[in-house]
């Protein structure tokens, strides 16, 4: 089996991602949806719109996201759409919150491990391919978020990230068992990645690397230096990639705090979880642009 290729920049500027999006050659056709995180209120680490302008504007998609399980500026469409307008998504972009109405699509997941079915946006049937520009940090509860997060959570309805969370009983949502949380964050990303069918691109940029998500409202500062900018056709290399990036900055003096975070988390089980179930590998070539 050939290993995924995944480039990789030190280079961290908006050009940059344009010319490594250019540099994978890979033509997303019909309608784009473009997955984002837009960014709770009151974050200070979420990467803004003027970021990904020229990529958006280059691949003239439809920037996407769904509404948040938990309290705060995103738990339902009208505090949402105030919130991407406040953080600038809407004077930049065309923007669907994809369940703003039901019912949820419904992904089947016949190998999934802990859930058979994922519960996403509606509006997710409006678009024929996938762009998923993830912002690589940790995660109070994965442990790190990245292009998996942004497959199964992200792009799961309200309704569906009570599900994944709670492992199929979306009252759990914040007692399930951990590690089974995880797989099935694994199960919920193979659905959406056999939904598109390779009709997909995938970039993690490490930056403003804190060990807390973009979805918290009070989060810590970046504890490390930024990396660079990864783009890949495969949501678990890459992932892993920035995984490996991440171990091998010894000098970092913040390496061990993320560390902690992901560790104490069990992050790398939703990787593990997704490379058994198939949909890529963790196994990958890393080509790296000056």
């Amino acid at each position: 089996m050939m290993k995924s290729k995944v480039y990789f920049s030190r280079t961290i500027t908006p050009e940059k991602v344009l010319e490594l999006y250019k540099l994978i050659d890979k033509p997303l056709s019909g309608n784009v949806g473009i997955k984002v995180h837009s960014g709770e209120t009151g974050n200070q680490n979420f990467l803004r719109p003027d970021f990904w302008e020229p990529l958006i504007n280059y691949v003239n998609g439809t920037v996407v996201e769904c509404n948040t399980a938990y309290e705060g500026s995103r738990n339902t469409s009208e505090k949402h759409w105030e919130t991407m307008k406040s953080h600038g998504w809407c004077e930049h972009f065309k923007v669907d919150i994809m369940d703003e109405e039901g019912p949820d699509m419904v992904l089947p997941i016949p190998n999934g491990k802990q859930i058979k079915e994922n519960y996403v946006g509606k509006h997710l049937s409006n678009y024929d391919s996938l762009l998923v520009l993830s912002h690589f940090k940790g995660h109070p509860m994965g442990g790190y978020g990245g292009a998996l997060k942004q497959l199964s959570i992200g792009v799961a309805s309200s309704y569906g990230k009570a599900y994944i969370h709670g492992v199929g009983k979306p009252e759990n949502l914040w007692t399930a068992d951990h590690d089974s949380f995880l797989e099935s964050m694994a199960d919920a990303a193979s659905s959406v990645v056999e939904y598109f069918k390779g009709n997909a691109v995938y970039i993690n940029v490490m930056k403003n690397m804190s060990v807390d998500c973009d979805c918290c409202a009070v989060a810590e500062d970046p504890c490390m230096k930024d990396i660079g900018i990864l783009i890949s056709l495969d949501p678990i290399a890459i992932d892993q990639a920035c995984l490996d990036l991440v171990y091998a900055a010894k000098d970092d003096p913040g390496q061990a705090h993320l560390l902690e975070r992901i560790e104490s988390r069990n992050g790398v089980l939703t990787i593990e979880a997704s490379a058994k179930l198939g949909f890529g590998s963790r196994e990958y070539e890393l080509i790296e642009v000056e």
